[in-house]
């Protein structure tokens, strides 16, 4: 059942064919069968309605209001709040109090946005990337290795998890034996409750502090990470600042501790319920970055945020300045519209254009370390051990919010 006292009032300006009640973090069905869900929302829903829970918020499903909701900042910020509200919030701040990182750039729009991701460009540039294949199919294979001879295991922990976590600790320059300590924070800051400004804000700082101590020690200790390059690096022609340094570090955490993890995820959970799809590629690898396209396609996972920059109208609707839009990216990814037939995964379909990186200018900056990460554990996988199948004996299990997460999948193979 869903939190009753989650319910917000429908405003004045929202008419009564606008709503339509979905929680995003404990819909039942949406825990149960995510994409199946998401699919009947496509057939009950409005393209783009309003749900009273989780405080009420819009939610864009369609693939076109998705579209224009994601590329249209001037319509659709980034920014957490209003500019003139943040400046009144640190206004009213008591002396002393911490720091709050902002999650740059992603919580920025153009032109800003761009002044901050172009530090970040060359380490998650086709090249760069590129150059960590050989360290990503040795941890592929080492944890592939850990579990071939048990004839099962959860492939989540054992193996989705740790590979793109490692790989991304070890980018950032933080330790590896924190892994499980920073996964649950990851966690915490996902969950309900991260789209309310004060909640989101101590969730940010808690990250932060669990990560100072090595952002400090980078600052005169410069080594071959992420940390070391970004304190090298100028805003505006300006040096680096820690409280710079803590909004990058606190996205890039979010995002390279969690997003991709579940990309694995529902890819070899399709795998294992169908033995002639992993027979196809077995006997043809070089099916497998098109298997990857699809793959992200049908089980698209992320639904960022944005907040109405202005009163506008979109779906039909009117959105009022300062309320929030969901925009669901599984959902665009199986817009019948765009998509025929998008519940078929279908390896020879000619239109794999998804949305599941975003687009415009906030499109996701690690989708070329994502794909390396997929194309590279999926040729491992199936080369390495046989056919395995879903454990029938044990549940798939998920949580949903603002990532749509695969929590355990149990797997077996003679």
């Amino acid at each position: 059942m869903n939190d009753v006292s989650a319910f917000a009032p429908r405003p004045a300006h929202i008419p009564d064919a606008a709503v339509y009640d979905f929680d995003m973090f404990r819909d039942s069905a949406l825990l149960a069968d995510p994409h199946e869900r998401v699919r009947q929302l496509l057939r009950e829903a409005p393209a783009v309605f309003w749900t009273p829970r989780n405080r009420g918020h819009w939610v864009a499903l369609g693939h076109e209001p998705v579209f224009e909701v994601s590329r249209e900042f001037d319509r659709f910020s980034s920014e957490f709040m209003a500019r003139e509200q943040m400046q009144q919030m640190l206004a009213m701040a008591p002396p002393g109090m911490p720091y709050i990182p902002q999650s740059k750039p992603i919580s920025l729009d153009p032109p800003d946005h761009a002044k901050y991701r172009a530090p970040l460009a060359s380490v998650f540039g086709p090249k760069a990337i590129k150059a960590r294949t050989d360290e990503i199919r040795a941890l592929a294979n080492a944890l592939i290795d850990e579990v071939a001879g048990q004839g099962c295991c959860d492939f989540m922990p054992s193996v989705a998890e740790p590979l793109p976590v490692q790989v991304f600790l070890k980018m950032m320059g933080l330790p590896l034996e924190r892994q499980a300590e920073f996964r649950r924070m990851v966690h915490e800051f996902l969950g309900p409750g991260m789209n309310e400004p004060m909640q989101a804000a101590s969730r940010m700082r808690m990250i932060a502090d669990a990560i100072d101590e090595v952002i400090l020690a980078r600052k005169d200790d410069r080594r071959d990470d992420l940390i070391s390059l970004l304190w090298a690096a100028e805003i505006d022609g300006k040096p680096m600042t820690l409280e710079t340094m803590e909004d990058f570090a606190v996205l890039l955490f979010i995002a390279g501790l969690d997003t991709v993890i579940n990309g694995m995820g529902f890819g070899v959970r399709h795998m294992a319920a169908n033995p002639d799809f992993q027979a196809r590629l077995r006997a043809d690898p070089s099916l497998i970055p098109e298997a990857v396209e699809e793959l992200l396609r049908r089980y698209t996972f992320t639904v960022p945020t944005r907040r109405v920059a202005k009163d506008t109208e979109l779906g039909g609707w009117t959105l009022k300045k300062d309320e929030w839009v969901m925009i669901y990216l599984p959902a665009a990814d199986l817009d019948p519209s765009v998509f025929p037939a998008p519940e078929v995964f279908d390896l020879d379909r000619e239109n794999k254009t998804h949305i599941a990186f975003g687009a415009g200018s906030h499109r996701c900056l690690g989708s070329h370390l994502a794909r390396l990460e997929l194309q590279v554990l999926y040729t491992e996988l199936l080369t390495r051990l046989p056919t395995f199948r879903l454990d029938p004996d044990k549940p798939v299990t998920f949580h949903a919010g603002n990532i749509i997460a695969m929590d355990s999948l149990p797997l077996r193979w003679d």
